[in-house]
């Protein structure tokens, strides 16, 4: 049987999602606070996603675009809508938590990853990422999602356990518009969520990082990353975070 948690290419399934990958694809992907939505938002999901799969197992085929786009219109219209209207408690209103994430996600920027676009909401975070073979994406969030985690239990009066929801949403990005419309739609999550009134203006996504700096006249805005120190993220073990499988 084959591995689901380092699966690089295929149709795969774990929990409520159905999961497309492709060595060497490029993903928009969302992961969540837990308990940020309504029971009956995740069911009514799990059946969408059920009747979609249905449809590819019958003919015993992967996923369609025609399929994904349509998972992916429910999933950004349906369970966006209710991400942005801060259901639970939204940690990463907290400049300096929201901070920790942001850093995590740039860190090995160039290294292990190339990022088109992201942006850390006040319970949520969206990514446009490219992994770099033989890195999975699963690699990636595992590390994204344990380190911060980590971090910033560290700094809240008492734990959350798990932080981070177990399971992440990801969409294959099919080609250049698509592409366009993942990195448009990640930036402007703020703006449309009444957040600010221009995707530059939200402090913690690639929009704000890439406006020039007025002092320097050129170059660009750093996050500043509150509490890491520095240091290379750790790659804690345990029940924080699980990578998409």
């Amino acid at each position: 049987m084959a591995d689901n948690e380092h699966l690089v290419a295929g149709l795969h399934s774990r929990g409520s999602l159905p999961h497309l990958k492709r060595e060497g694809g490029t993903y928009f992907v969302t992961f969540r606070q837990a308990g940020t939505l309504p029971k009956e938002v995740l069911l009514q999901f799990k059946q969408e996603r059920a009747a979609i799969l249905r449809q590819a197992e019958a003919a015993k085929r992967p996923l369609t675009w025609h399929e994904q786009e349509e998972l992916f219109r429910w999933y950004s219209s349906q369970v966006d809508k209710h991400l942005d209207a801060g259901h639970g408690t939204c940690h990463l209103r907290d400049p300096e938590l929201a901070a920790i994430v942001a850093g995590a996600i740039q860190f090995f920027e160039g290294q292990r990853y190339e990022l088109r676009a992201w942006v850390v909401m006040p319970n949520h975070v969206h990514v446009v990422v490219w992994p770099k073979p033989p890195l999975t994406l699963s690699d990636i969030l595992h590390s994204w999602k344990s380190y911060s985690a980590h971090e910033i239990n560290h700094r809240l009066p008492a734990p959350v356990v798990p932080f981070w929801q177990g399971e992440s949403y990801d969409h294959l990005i099919r080609d250049e518009d698509d592409l366009h419309r993942c990195c448009h739609y990640t930036l402007m999550n703020p703006v449309n969520a009444g957040l600010c009134a221009r995707m530059e203006d939200w402090q913690w996504s690639s929009a704000q990082v890439a406006q020039p700096s007025p002092a320097a006249g050129s170059g660009t805005v750093p996050v500043c990353v509150s509490g890491t120190g520095g240091e290379t993220p750790p790659q804690p073990a345990g029940g924080d975070a699980c990578a998409t499988a």
